[in-house]
């Protein structure tokens, strides 16, 4: 697995190999509130066409990432209604990396956590993009 952009970079230059995650991230992904509820979660992820969201606590902070398998496999579940919101299929916050890590070491916690997506947040809980996996 190798990181890349799931957006158009932001420069024309490709990433470097050896860097942070900073050099890596996409900024600009979709941020939603975790009192949205799944159906609408579902509709900003079709009009942003990502596979993911990142969620955000009413006070900002980041509380996680949902891709669209995750809300799918939870709208399709037996305990299923339109009032579940997103802070109810979240779970725990994390797994996260600051903009300092490098991408070997953002590699190797996706690959332990198994998950294809990774939020990036600064020192305060902030979001500050997504660094994503490739298969």
């Amino acid at each position: 697995m190798t990181l890349v952009q799931t957006q158009p970079p932001r420069s024309t230059s490709t990433p470097p190999v050896h860097g942070t995650a900073a050099d890596a991230m996409v900024t600009g992904a979709p941020q939603v509130c975790d009192d949205m509820t799944v159906e609408v979660a579902l509709s900003v992820m079709a009009s942003a066409r990502t596979g993911y969201l990142l969620v955000c606590d009413g006070g900002g902070l980041c509380t996680g990432l949902l891709t669209q398998v995750q809300l799918s496999a939870a709208r399709h579940s037996s305990a299923y209604t339109d009032r579940v919101q997103l802070r109810d299929i979240l779970g725990d916050r994390g797994p996260f990396t600051s903009p300092v890590t490098t991408m070997a070491e953002a590699q190797h916690a996706m690959r332990r956590s198994q998950v294809d997506a990774l939020p990036v947040v600064d020192e305060h809980g902030s979001a500050l993009g997504v660094l994503a996996l490739a298969r």
